[in-house]
């Protein structure tokens, strides 16, 4: 998938604990927050830099419907994030992060308007993510199928439109996302530059071939955790499905004390047996109902 693969340092908690901390910030004087972290290069340009990242964690909304943008905010970068930052490695994913945080600061400061809002989630990462993980579904509301790609091209439609509409805010999202969007693919296809001395023949383009195995994987992981920790039955159940369906015949797979899916060697995430390993572990490690909830459950309510 990528041109090389780094260590995971896990940078995506940083992510969700700067969500967390700016939000009971920004929920206790929202004018005062927009005044001390939004971007403006006036600011910065007097020696106030963290305006050019602390842009980036805010939250849409008041009361419920700012705890709830919290919520989805911090469920699809620690989904997303999770994935591309295991996929690629926390340099390249830091990386990724600035591109897109300074390059949307910079096209604000060329049009002279200021900065707040969460591009990089909604946005580059999504955009990014979708291009990686090209297959992956998202359930909404836990049980409508969604193609992270539909999502990703409603995403830019709306992108679009706001550009188009005249909306500068949107503008400089849109030319973060691509500066971004941009080093993906520098690290996803090599790039090679041929001089040639005299005029040849067109030559057919190398097939480039992309294994999605670790990336599904790794996806697979990041929901069984999910499962687990949530204690929700319906999503064990339905996770254990899905791995039954997707599940390799023939192939031997380890013991249950070897499955580290979070191992820094990425061995398990790679191995084509991980399907069957996370049915096999979600089924020894899901939650047990205790017999006196069960009566509890099955006794009628009159």
């Amino acid at each position: 998938m990528f041109r090389s693969r780094g260590e995971n340092l896990r940078f995506v908690f940083v992510l969700l604990f700067l969500n967390v901390a700016f939000f009971f910030l920004e929920h206790q004087d929202r004018v005062k927050y927009a005044r001390l972290f939004a971007f403006r290069w006036e600011p910065v340009r007097a020696g106030e830099v963290w305006r050019l990242f602390t842009y980036q964690f805010t939250q849409a909304g008041t009361g419920f419907m700012e705890a709830l943008s919290l919520f989805i905010t911090l469920l699809l970068l620690y989904m997303m994030g999770s994935a591309l930052e295991e996929e690629w490695g926390t340099s390249q994913f830091i990386t990724l992060f600035l591109l897109s945080t300074l390059g949307s600061a910079g096209v604000a400061a060329v049009l002279g308007i200021p900065l707040l809002g969460t591009y990089f989630v909604y946005f580059t990462l999504l955009f990014v993510y979708a291009a990686a993980f090209p297959q992956q579904t998202f359930y909404l509301f836990g049980m409508v199928p969604v193609k992270v790609r539909v999502l990703a091209l409603f995403s830019l439609a709306v992108l679009l439109y706001g550009v188009f509409s005249g909306g500068l805010s949107n503008l400089a999202a849109l030319g973060g996302a691509v500066v971004a969007y941009g080093y993906y693919l520098t690290q996803r296809v090599r790039v090679r530059f041929i001089v040639a001395t005299a005029p040849a023949a067109p030559a057919e383009a190398p097939r480039v071939r992309i294994d999605t195995t670790a990336i599904s994987n790794a996806a697979r992981a990041a929901a069984m955790k999910q499962a687990l920790a949530g204690g929700s039955d319906a999503e064990i159940d339905r996770l254990i499905a899905q791995c039954d369906r997707d599940t390799i015949s023939g192939v031997n797979i380890c013991p249950p004390a070897d499955f580290k899916p979070d191992h820094t060697d990425g061995y398990c995430i790679r191995c084509e047996g991980f399907a069957e390993c996370t049915a096999r572990n979600l089924r020894l490690n899901r939650p047990v109902v205790s017999s006196a909830t069960q009566l509890v459950r099955s006794e009628p309510v009159t």
